[in-house]
């Protein structure tokens, strides 16, 4: 594949690709390095990408091990020189109120959206990639399942648990 080709991929998948890397990054400056090195990488594996065998799933695997890695060395590194977290604000802005909608159907959508969002955000990542994949990056069963080389019934069983889990979750924190 040549870097037109790839560029025409940027173009194609781009925007799904950035709102899954924003899925498991959960902040906009973290989203964007993400998706930064996720097409650099894809720059230096040009040759192995495939146009005919789903190259999204193989941009979103890059994303996917390139996420892995960089929390395995913040993993490593907290283990050696702990730092203090700082209080960021939340990338949950109420949008603009629409004609219809009232100030308090805004306040209970956005607290809606930031309960399932937490609840997607405590899952394990084996539940949680497969759910973002499909609902973010809006990829098949059988895309998943490439992505993350496991067969399509297990990724049809982690979606299923991580509704059931999301579930249980949602019930309890709701009043």
């Amino acid at each position: 594949m040549d870097i037109d080709e790839l560029i025409e991929l940027v173009n194609l998948h781009g925007k799904s690709i950035y709102g899954f890397c924003y899925k498991l990054t959960g902040n906009k400056d973290d989203t964007d390095d993400l998706y930064q090195e996720t097409f650099l990488k894809a720059v230096e594996l040009r040759l192995k990408i495939d146009a005919s065998h789903n190259p999204k799933a193989f941009l979103l695997s890059i994303a996917i091990r390139l996420h892995k890695n960089h929390r395995r060395k913040f993993a490593w590194r907290q283990r050696i020189a702990p730092i203090a977290e700082l209080d960021e604000e939340t990338a949950n802005k109420p949008g603009s109120l629409s004609s219809e909608a009232t100030p308090e159907d805004e306040v209970l959508s956005l607290e809606l959206r930031t309960m399932i969002q937490d609840a997607a955000h405590r899952l394990d990542d084996k539940l949680k990639l497969p759910l973002y994949m499909y609902y973010t990056a809006d990829m098949t069963v059988e895309e998943i399942a490439s992505a993350l080389r496991i067969p399509t019934g297990t990724v049809k069983s982690r979606l299923h648990n991580a509704r059931k889990t999301m579930r249980k979750v949602l019930e309890v924190d709701s009043p």
